[in-house]
């Protein structure tokens, strides 16, 4: 009796070690298969946080662009200089969207399902930017977007680190009325952010009691600026108002010197020009012309000179910094800041932690703003000197609220306003904006 009572107690034991086991082995085979099953990815800290560069490395825009994809490059190499994020280095996927918006587009799907990004840095001009936003918007990721731009948009699944009109374009406008002259003139390129922030312009300066003596515009890459001088030259405007984007800036300055049009005589207030343009163009042709910004190289603070220093060390001594360069590259340390609280790669477990976020910057405080995802920016404008620097004139002396919709229209009546805008265009508005 006394084996069959040992018999039974063991038999007791060995069902349990067996049950155990077995326990033991299904919670190894599930930690190995759901994240793959579930798309959650791996947390071994020897998995490289993957996120997306996607900016113009070839084509009309690429003289904006490249120097805004190696900003971001460098924070992440500082991001992995500390240790990475969450104990995990950060792997970049840089990808040439070659001045093209549906390569944009299709290679904004490939890095958010084919290379599982937890986010993408990049994009210029808004064409660009309106092509990626539904695949953002369709896949749950997320766009950090560094330029300044023409508002009217605000999208839960991109992060404005650039510019709003109110933050640079309306300001500028009020500063040039009040201390250059009231009669403007205005140059852009042909798509989306130039047509739309002209009409802004228009509206502010009829406002201001100023007058709008031409208007003209160039397509993506053109060159031909013959007639549009000879038309500037014709109504002697008081200012310029640039908002042509890319190389075709290189071609507008040297015809316009050319032209025997001195930065004396009629100054040009560029919206998109920064120190990059300005190298290629030669510091010689631009001196005198201004530019509205929210950073400029020539800031001091001890985050801008590491920025500036760090940048010419890792690419080259003479290289220059630009505002969104800056905007690239705080973005990267706001990313990793929101998915170190959150504890998540995913934009769906770290966008909460990233509204509201702030970084001391290389331009001053910045704070994503929660409830536009935009950013609160200092605006600045600058002079070109000589030397391809800009010295700064006028600055809003703090970190300006984003308004993406102006508060000279209702926000109800913005759709309006474009549909007619873009129907005066020749083309017809649709919700995703014109190309």
């Amino acid at each position: 009796m006394l084996d069959s009572v040992r018999y039974k107690v063991f038999g007791e034991r060995h069902r349990y070690y067996l049950i155990a086991m077995l326990a033991g082995l299904v919670g190894l085979v599930l930690a190995v298969i759901l994240p793959n099953v579930f798309g959650l990815g791996t947390i071994s800290k020897k998995t490289p946080i993957k996120i997306g560069i996607l900016h113009s490395l070839s084509g009309t825009m690429a003289v904006s662009e490249r120097s805004v994809a190696d900003a971001t490059q460098l924070a992440v190499e500082e991001l992995n200089r500390r240790g990475g994020v969450l104990g995990r280095k950060v792997q970049t996927i840089r990808i040439d969207g070659q001045s093209n918006w549906a390569v944009f587009a299709r290679e904004a799907e490939n890095l958010i399902v084919n290379h599982e990004v937890s986010a993408v840095f990049g994009c210029w001009t808004s064409a660009c930017r309106k092509t990626v936003k539904p695949v953002f918007e369709r896949l749950d990721n997320v766009l950090f977007y560094p330029v300044q731009y023409e508002g009217l948009e605000q999208s839960p699944n991109i992060i404005y680190t650039g510019a709003a009109p109110n933050q640079q374009i309306i300001p500028a406008t009020k500063w040039t009325i009040d201390n250059i002259g009231k009669r403007i003139y205005l140059v852009g390129s042909d798509y989306v952010f130039p047509r739309t922030a002209h009409a802004i312009i228009r509206t502010q300066v009829a406002a201001l009691n100023g007058q709008i003596v031409g208007e003209a515009y160039v397509p993506l890459g053109g060159v031909e600026f013959a007639d549009i001088l000879a038309d500037i030259k014709k109504q002697k405007p008081d200012i310029i108002f640039n908002t042509i984007n890319g190389d075709s800036n290189l071609a507008f300055y040297k015809q316009l010197r050319a032209s025997g049009i001195k930065s004396t005589d009629i100054p040009v207030m560029s919206f998109s020009l920064a120190e990059s343009e300005v190298q290629e163009i030669g510091p010689k042709v631009v001196e005198g012309d201004y530019a509205a910004r929210n950073y400029f190289q020539s800031i001091r603070s001890k985050q801008n000179r590491d920025f500036v220093a760090k940048y010419r060390a890792r690419f080259g001594k003479d290289k220059v910094t630009t505002a969104p360069m800056e905007a690239a590259y705080f973005g990267v340390f706001m990313w990793a800041q929101a998915v170190e609280e959150s504890g998540s790669t995913h934009y769906r477990g770290f966008r909460d932690a990233l509204l509201g976020q702030t970084l001391n910057a290389p331009s001053g405080i910045v704070y994503i703003d929660p409830n536009t995802q935009h950013t609160w920016r200092t605006v600045l404008i600058g002079k070109v000197r000589d030397d391809g620097n800009f010295t700064l004139i006028w600055d809003s002396g703090r970190p300006v609220r984003p308004v993406p919709y102006p508060a000279f229209l209702p926000k109800d009546k913005w759709e309006e306003f474009l549909a007619d805008l873009f129907e005066g265009w020749g083309g017809k508005w649709e919700a995703e904006g014109r190309t």
